[in-house]
């Protein structure tokens, strides 16, 4: 037990301090590219050698980007901006971002005058994802974003390095959707806050080490004994769990993320990758298959009945919708699956969240209500 605490504490340290574990990918000669969100082909820069790592924002005050953006913008993105135009992301050796709401479309243009040192790569995916010109569309887009890339790293990415990288993230989104079944048997261990920063470490990784990382510590969870839980188990929805406050409100008041629909997490491995074709075809499926994401086009809405599903594939007790402030198409979405929740009678809490919030004491207060509430 203690050596899975110690296994557990290394990656809590990577998500809990990634400009120490970006500077330490940096010491080994190793070029780092930002991913903004959501959905960037990070294989394209694994196959380049170099490593993708997370932009989600942060705990910052927001100054010199309200040059650009509303106030009533993104608070990722805003924060995202902020930090760019600091230097804090001066390490970076390039940035990639597509374009999936107005505020990042907004930023596409705004990064290249506000932060000009780092370089810039901008990316567009079709709404109508699922026809073969969109297929035809991505493959096209990815091989643009890979000359460029191919600037930054000073080599060539062959089809060979491509299938490589593609197998690493293949065995890296494996590992995951098995880990988040595994909090089942460890409710305590990987309590909501655990959980999350476990997960949040894959984003300043190289993910070949961190699943083999990922790998020894469910190793020893499936080698000791089931914990015990007398708490709450809830399925949560949304872009994602921050300000690690939120998450400490989760654990104080014994309610266990049993499962979830975060952009930040979940999203990102839930789609198995087709076997057939090309890596490129094979990315572009990826994206083409996603259901249920308020970002991603979605004719008939799919996200209602998902959730439903993962509450009852999860045997969790209700839903956690954790609606990042200002996010447009996660607002949109919302109306349609909490009426399809409500004929279901699954049990839902509604929070409105930004990460720079001055304090997260009201949010405490409704978990620990709807806690109560289904205990």
């Amino acid at each position: 037990m203690a050596d899975l605490k110690n296994m557990i504490a290394q990656l809590e340290q990577v998500a809990l301090e990634p400009a120490k574990a970006v500077a330490g990918i940096k010491s080994e000669g190793k070029k780092v590219v930002g991913m903004f969100p959501l959905y960037l082909p990070e294989e394209i820069v694994y196959a380049a050698g170099m490593i993708p790592v997370g932009m989600w924002g942060g705990q910052t005050e927001i100054k010199l980007a309200d040059r650009y953006l509303q106030s009533f913008c993104c608070s990722i993105i805003r924060a995202d901006l902020e930090m760019g135009m600091r230097g804090t992301y001066n390490m970076l050796d390039g940035v990639i971002m597509a374009t999936y709401c107005d505020t990042l479309k907004c930023v596409c243009e705004d990064w290249k005058v506000a932060v000009p040192q780092i370089p810039f790569i901008p990316m567009v995916y079709p709404q109508n994802r699922n026809i073969q010109p969109a297929i035809e569309y991505m493959k096209a887009e990815f091989s643009r974003v890979q000359a460029e890339l191919e600037k930054i790293a000073g080599t060539t990415v062959t089809e060979e390095k491509l299938e490589a990288a593609w197998e690493v993230y293949e065995a890296y989104r494996a590992a995951c959707r098995k880990f988040v079944k595994l909090v089942e048997k460890m409710p305590k261990t990987l309590n909501a806050k655990t959980r999350h920063l476990i997960l949040k470490a894959s984003w300043f990784m190289d993910k070949k080490v961190y699943t083999e990382k990922l790998n020894a510590i469910m190793e020893a969870i499936e080698a000791a004994p089931a914990e015990e839980f007398n708490g709450t188990k809830v399925v949560v929805e949304g872009i994602m769990t921050e300000p690690l406050a939120l998450l400490d409100a989760f654990v104080e008041n014994n309610v266990c993320i049993i499962a979830d629909d975060l952009a930040h997490e979940s999203r990102q491995f839930r789609t198995v990758g087709r076997t057939e074709g090309t890596v490129y075809e094979r990315m572009a499926y990826r994206i083409a298959d996603a259901k249920g994401d308020a970002l991603l086009y979605e004719e008939m809405k799919t996200k209602g009945q998902f959730l439903i599903d993962l509450v009852k594939d999860s045997k969790a007790d209700g839903v956690v919708v954790c609606m990042m402030k200002f996010c447009d198409p996660e607002e949109y979405d919302y109306p349609i699956f909490k009426v399809e929740l409500e004929e279901a009678k699954v049990p839902m809490l509604y929070m409105e969240i930004e990460q720079k919030m001055d304090s997260v004491e009201p949010l405490k207060t409704r978990i620990q209500s709807f806690a109560e509430m289904l205990s």
